[in-house]
């Protein structure tokens, strides 16, 4: 079992930054890859980033390169998503996930622990 708990979500403007926190505990071997999704009103979850927990090599959708930097703190169990450079259509529910190492990291279903989502409002 892998429990996941994010923060840090909130109200910004255009061009300003946030950072999201999740806080991982649980099974290790189900938390080896960790990545940030998002779903926005009317749309569907979509990938944004993805960190491999032991050796933390990064993963990112091309709309977020650049201007979101995923990292982790091995000591804390707690991965964070820094973004940059904000856009309104940044704006939507955020969640954090979990999964093995076997698999796409940018596939949804293969991620099988998810976080309760943190509300991401850009206005412009």
């Amino acid at each position: 079992q892998v429990q996941l708990v994010e923060s840090g979500g909130g109200l910004v403007q255009a061009g300003d930054s946030l950072r999201l926190s999740c806080a991982a505990s649980g099974r290790t071997g189900s938390r080896a890859v960790t990545g940030w999704f998002r779903q926005a009103p009317g749309k569907e979850r979509e990938f944004v980033a993805a960190i491999i927990w032991s050796g933390g090599s990064t993963y990112y959708a091309d709309s977020v390169k650049g201007r979101f930097t995923i990292s982790r703190d091995n000591a804390k169990n707690t991965m964070y998503l820094q973004m940059n450079s904000l856009k309104p259509e940044d704006t939507a529910v955020y969640y954090c996930a979990s999964k093995g190492v076997m698999g796409s990291m940018t596939l949804m279903l293969n991620y099988g622990y998810w976080g309760q989502g943190t509300q991401v409002t850009v206005s412009s």
